[in-house]
């Protein structure tokens, strides 16, 4: 018999959040104890699928990242000689993470890399020159906006009806995707847009130094309206102007993009002002604001 953990998160769980639900449970303080918290109709309805496929179905609410670590660490390898944490190849236990946003998807990537990322200094060898970070335990998502057409889901062109979902996790194929790292230790699904606004929302120019592995794209001298990067295409556009044009999360490289205005000065005319985008593509990205 298929076990399948269905994760459910907190609206910005990390941060003790409530979980955005319309159960009574939450309270004015937002927060409530996630046991507490009614599962949404969309997971209640893909445990069902899943029971009547023959899945031993496991529910399960958190509201913090030491809730997530309890379930991830059930995705364990046996113990390695080296100490470190390690992903089992085949579990046994299949996770399906639903997902009212990309970042509560996103705070599960991240819990999960923080466990299976081995420090530099404890590389083991079998770990390839090119990976930071071993293969994940593979993840179902079950958006639980139905709507959306821009979240990872829809990008990704996965099935957001709860049976569905249950039938792709029991019957599907894994696919691999890249994970956008930061200095930071965090981590990223899609993509960031890096850049100021004001209270209306319209762009604000900020200056720094963009490079993508050898190429610069600002020295740090110009006025960017916009940077973005990304290995998908949740970011292609900032107000309106085309940014990202060949996101792929499958191809170990980052697109990256800045919008800068330029001024093109026309004879006998008044000058005018266009915006110029620079785009390239590569593994390592460094923005240094300067303002």
């Amino acid at each position: 018999m298929t076990e399948v953990v269905l994760l459910s998160l907190a609206e910005k769980t990390g941060a003790g959040d409530v979980c955005g639900g319309e159960c009574a449970a939450c309270t004015a303080t937002g927060s409530a104890p996630a046991a507490t918290c009614a599962p949404r109709t969309q997971v209640l309805a893909c445990a069902d699928a899943l029971r009547q496929a023959g899945a031993q179905v496991e529910i399960v609410t958190v509201s913090s990242d030491a809730e997530i670590d309890a379930v991830i660490k059930g995705f364990d390898a046996a113990p390695r000689p080296d100490g470190l944490d390690w992903p089992a190849l085949d579990p046994g236990v299949r996770l399906i993470v639903a997902s009212a946003t990309d970042g509560q998807l996103r705070a599960v990537v991240r819990r999960l890399v923080r466990r299976y990322a081995p420090p530099p200094s404890r590389r083991p060898a079998d770990l390839a020159d090119d990976r930071t970070v071993p293969d994940l335990p593979p993840l179902g998502i079950l958006p639980l906006d139905g709507s959306s057409t821009s979240d990872l889901a829809a990008q990704l062109g996965l099935p957001r009806d709860p049976a569905a979902v249950a039938h792709a996790v029991l019957s599907g194929r894994s696919r691999r995707l890249d994970l956008l790292r930061n200095d930071g230790g965090s981590v990223t699904v899609d993509g960031a847009l890096v850049g100021g606004a004001d209270e209306d929302g319209g762009a604000v120019p900020r200056r720094g130094r963009v490079e993508v592995d050898d190429a610069v794209l600002s020295d740090g001298s110009d006025p960017i309206l916009a940077c973005a990067v990304g290995n998908g295409g949740g970011y292609a556009s900032f107000d309106g102007l085309p940014l990202l044009t060949d996101g792929n999360p499958t191809d170990g490289r980052v697109e990256v993009a800045v919008a800068v205005p330029v001024v093109v000065k026309r004879m006998f005319r008044a000058s005018r002002v266009r915006v110029e985008v620079r785009r390239a593509r590569g593994r390592a990205v460094s923005v240094l604001p300067r303002d």
